[in-house]
């Protein structure tokens, strides 16, 4: 089987929402439809139909979260030596030198990737990219517009 990496914040991220999902979210869905089956005509009771469709979406994301958990190799890196190098869950600031822009982005799991909060998968090209390299080293990165070069300033092992 295939282990997905995940830091050990994106894994308790999850616990909890199928955590809330088991015990909040399913009891009040199965709550609904008694509810509304004791409305009677099932036919045309709207909310019996949307309760069904919710629980049909709960229970879906339920068995997606479980799924990611089971297949989830969790990676904390703060049992790793710190030697400068980057790798998965480190933070590194970033400087292009043609637009002479600094970025910062931390390498976590594909689930975990949000751009908004400058999280990158660790199988972007980007972050495919750094593994593996250290300060003041000088990485490649193929966009759509060309190559892009970038100097690694910083990386924060946390």
């Amino acid at each position: 089987m295939i282990k997905i990496p995940m830091t050990v914040l994106g894994a308790s991220l999850l616990r909890e929402e199928l955590h809330r999902l088991k015990t909040v979210e399913r009891p009040r869905i199965i709550a609904a439809i008694a509810e509304a089956r004791a409305h009677g005509d099932l036919k045309e009771n709207a909310e019996y139909h949307a309760a069904r469709e919710q629980q049909s979406f709960v229970e879906g994301r339920i068995m997606e979260i479980e799924g990611k958990l089971s297949t989830a190799q969790i990676i904390d890196i703060t049992h790793i030596e710190n030697t400068g190098k980057i790798i998965f869950g480190t933070t590194v600031t970033l400087f292009n030198t043609a637009t002479e822009t600094s970025v910062t982005y931390k390498i976590v799991g594909d689930d975990e990737a949000d751009i908004k909060l400058s999280k990158i998968s660790v199988s972007s090209p980007i972050a495919r990219a750094m593994i593996g390299k250290f300060v003041d080293d000088i990485i490649e990165v193929r966009t759509p517009e060309g190559v892009a070069e970038y100097e690694v300033v910083d990386v924060v092992h946390e």
